[in-house]
């Protein structure tokens, strides 16, 4: 897997490579590129998915300057990652982490043709549902972030109501849930970084200016929502669309909210349909 250096640390990331359309694919907590693995097969080889795994608690190579790993500093890693790979006319995807946002907002943003959020935290859900709280608050207590990485090596606490069983509909197989959770569970340093972005939701002042700064974006974004979510609110879906200009909403049956597990064959359609039509189609 390749890797790249950048201001926060090194990370890792997958590039399927080829000339067409680039899209840039997020993941959120505890859960690396391979995320977006049966997204990017159903893609296949006519778009190029670039997938960077994160510093959000399934990174393998702990970060060197730990006090960047907040939302906005994920942020503006993601915007340097564009950078540092020379990468234009991208398209940004996030699922789930709704701190991509931020770039949106903050910019730089002039390597960005199209934005698609997924399911991802929005206005006042920072950070999202029983599970996202949960890990903020184990953060806060001596020890509790280890414990709760140790309960998720068993499969009854990641299936459990209110846990990881809100976060799919569909059971996710074992050997990649495995692996998201293995480097929080042995690397102390990659719990630092988690305890150190799990401490840093913005504040309500900052989560109350954030929808107005984005009508900015002038560009074309794909809003997906699954209606049976269990953490992230359906009306958010709506109301984030109805934030950008050039903003459409796309709700999706049989999923909860990681789309890319439970729906990769709508997903992958929709974002190669909102790639070739209204990313890479005629200009207003």
């Amino acid at each position: 897997m390749p890797t790249i250096t950048l201001t926060a640390g090194t990370i890792d990331y997958t590039d399927t490579g080829g000339t067409g359309p680039v899209l840039v694919l997020l993941h959120g907590v505890n859960m690396d590129a391979s995320l977006w693995r049966r997204v990017v097969a159903e893609l296949g080889p006519a778009v190029r998915c670039v997938c960077p795994t994160l510093p959000l608690g399934s990174h393998r190579r702990p970060m060197d300057r730990p006090e960047l790993v907040t939302h906005r500093g994920v942020a503006a890693l993601v915007g340097e990652f564009l950078d540092a790979l020379d990468l234009r006319d991208v398209t940004v995807v996030a699922n789930d982490w709704g701190g991509i946002q931020f770039l949106v907002a903050d910019g730089p943003t002039e390597r960005i043709a199209g934005l698609a959020l997924v399911a991802c935290e929005a206005f006042d859900n920072f950070p999202p549902g029983k599970p996202g709280k949960a890990v903020a608050m184990s953060a806060r207590l001596p020890g509790a972030l280890w414990l709760s990485m140790q309960l998720q090596r068993f499969g009854w606490f990641r299936r459990a109501p209110g846990a990881w069983g809100w976060m799919s509909k569909h059971p996710i197989p074992t050997e990649v849930m495995d692996a998201w959770f293995r480097p929080a569970q042995q690397n102390q340093a990659v719990r630092r970084d988690l305890r150190t972005f799990a401490l840093s939701t913005p504040s309500t002042a900052e989560l109350r200016a954030l929808p107005g700064r984005l009508a900015s974006f002038d560009r074309p974004v794909l809003v997906v929502w699954a209606r049976e979510d269990r953490l992230m609110p359906r009306s958010h879906g709506p109301r984030l669309a109805a934030l950008f200009p050039r903003g459409r909403l796309v709700e999706i049956d049989d999923s909860y909210t990681l789309v890319p597990e439970d729906r990769p064959d709508r997903l992958a359609a929709e974002l190669a349909r909102f790639v070739a039509t209204e990313v890479s189609g005629p200009r207003p």
